[in-house]
């Protein structure tokens, strides 16, 4: 019989494309202080940065369900040698835009399975992304059209809805823009007969 799954995550995003799959499971946000687990591991390159927070989430879930296989995710938005996080605020998400205006930033997407306090597996994928030159008036009739949701990712933007309006070029897996490297993740659920395939 496969193993239970578990999202580390209470995203939407990433809950809908693992519903989108046909995967069966549940979903439980890990209980981490991002920032205090970052504190700790200053001056790590950002990929370093999303996966030792996606093996906290799965390590932190994990201890929760034993038996179960526990999926933990994370995403960094890197500029030069800079890590964003989410936005606090709307001016905060103004500002992001437009400093990451006519730049190509990375976002890294992270992605662990745990069982029972071990690590199983960790998987990197990075997108390199392209914004437009914005106007400062349309970026702010953009955060007014879009409202709380800019709040939600690192970058203030949502690449699946109106936030593609933002982009000039992207280079990278879809999915794991949005936050969860899905293929990769079905490969090696296969390899552990974690799903049918």
């Amino acid at each position: 019989m496969p193993p239970r799954l578990v999202l580390a995550s209470a995203s939407p995003f990433r809950k809908t494309l693992l519903e989108n799959a046909g995967l069966h499971f549940d979903a439980e946000p890990a209980q981490i202080d991002e920032r205090a687990v970052e504190d700790t591991i200053e001056g790590l390159d950002p990929d370093d940065v999303a996966l030792i927070l996606a093996e906290a989430k799965a390590q932190d879930v994990s201890g929760r369900h034993p038996g179960a296989l526990v999926i933990g995710s994370d995403q960094t938005l890197s500029l030069g040698g800079d890590i964003f996080h989410k936005p606090a605020s709307m001016d905060e998400a103004r500002r992001r835009l437009l400093k990451l205006s006519g730049k190509t930033h990375e976002l890294n997407s992270a992605i662990v399975l745990a069982r029972d306090g071990e690590t199983l597996w960790r998987h990197m994928s990075i997108a390199q992304m392209t914004m437009r030159d914005l106007d400062p008036g349309f970026v702010g009739r953009h955060l007014a059209n879009v409202g709380d949701r800019a709040l939600s990712s690192v970058g203030a933007y949502q690449f699946e809805g109106e936030g593609i309006q933002l982009f000039e070029r992207i280079e990278g897996d879809y999915f794991a823009i949005i936050g969860l490297p899905l293929l990769p993740l079905l490969a090696k659920l296969r390899d552990l007969e974690a799903i049918d395939g």
